[in-house]
C-alpha cells in the first residue's frame, strides 16, 4: 500500500540554477527540478489520496468475490472430474480416473453407480467412499486403499484386489465372483448376501469377517487364509470352497 506523504515545496529555479557548477549539467538539473514540482503537486493532491483508497477498496472487493464464488469453483471442479470418469467409461488404462475419483471422494461426493469397469486403478485411495451399485468389474485395484468403503450391491466380478486394503468394507449383496483377493486385508468386511464363487482368498487376512450370511462361496480358494474366525474355513469347504495353495495344482 502506498503511504501518502506530502512533499516539501521545491526551491525556486534561480536558487537551484546557481547551485549548479558545470553549465553542461543545467538541462539535467532543470529536468529534475521540474519533476520535483510534479511530485510536490501530486503529493498534495486529494485526488491521489482518493485513488489510493479506491485501489485498496478494489482489492477488498476482489477478495469478497473470490470467496463468494468458491462454491461455483468447487462445482466446476466436480463437473470436470465426472466428465473425466464418464468419458473413459468402458476403456482400459487410467485416463485420469484415479485423480478424479480421489478428488470427488476427498470432497465427500457420493460415487454411487460409478462405472470404472476394466480400468487400471492400481494404488487407488477411496477410503470410506460411498460406492453403492458401482461397477468395478475386471478393474485392476492392486494395492488400493478401499478400507471402510460401501460396496453394497456393487459389481466386483473378476476385479484384481491383490494386496488391497479392504478392511471393514461393506459388501452387502456384492458380486465378488472370480475376484482376486490374494493377500488382501479383509478384516471386518461385511459379506452379508455376497457371492464369492471362484474368488482367490489365498493368504488374505479374514480376521473378524462377517461371513455367516454369505450367499455363495463355491470353488473359492481359502488356502492359507490368515486369522480366520472360528468355523469359517470348515463352513467354506463344506459349501464348495477349495484349499489349493498353488493354482498349478
Amino acid at each position: 500500500m502506498i503511504t501518502h506523504q506530502p512533499r516539501s515545496r521545491p526551491a525556486p529555479w534561480k536558487a537551484r540554477k546557481h547551485s549548479t557548477t558545470p553549465r553542461w549539467l543545467t538541462p539535467f538539473i532543470a529536468l529534475e527540478w521540474g519533476l520535483e514540482w510534479v511530485a510536490f503537486a501530486l503529493s498534495n493532491s486529494t485526488l491521489l489520496e482518493v485513488l489510493e483508497y479506491l485501489g485498496s477498496f478494489s482489492v477488498l472487493v476482489a477478495v469478497i468475490f473470490y470467496f463468494a464464488e468458491s462454491g461455483d469453483r468447487v462445482k466446476q471442479r466436480h463437473y470436470q472430474a465426472w466428465q473425466v470418469i464418464n468419458t473413459a467409461q468402458g476403456k482400459g488404462g487410467s485416463g485420469g480416473r484415479i485423480e478424479a475419483l480421489q478428488e470427488l471422494n476427498a470432497d465427500k461426493v457420493p460415487l454411487v453407480g460409478v462405472d470404472v469397469s476394466s480400468a487400471f486403478l492400481q494404488g487407488l485411495n477411496l477410503k470410506n467412499a460411498s460406492l453403492l451399485r458401482s461397477d468395478f468389474s475386471s478393474a485392476d485395484l492392486r494395492n488400493s486403499n478401499l478400507a471402510g468403503a460401501d460396496f453394497a450391491l456393487a459389481n466386483l466380478n473378476s476385479a484384481n484386489l491383490r494386496g488391497a486394503r479392504f478392511d471393514y468394507a461393506k459388501c452387502v449383496q456384492t458380486d465378488l465372483r472370480n475376484t482376486d483377493l490374494e493377500g488382501a486385508n479383509l478384516s471386518g468386511v461385511d459379506l452379508s448376501g455376497a457371492s464369492l464363487d471362484d474368488a482367490d482368498l489365498r493368504g488374505a487376512n479374514v480376521n473378524d469377517i462377517q461371513w455367516q450370511h454369505l450367499a455363495s462361496i463355491k470353488s473359492a480358494n481359502v488356502a492359507s487364509v490368515k486369522n480366520a474366525p472360528p468355523g469359517f474355513v470348515a463352513w467354506a469347504l463344506a459349501n464348495g470352497a477349495i484349499d489349493q495353495p498353488s493354482v498349478e495344482q
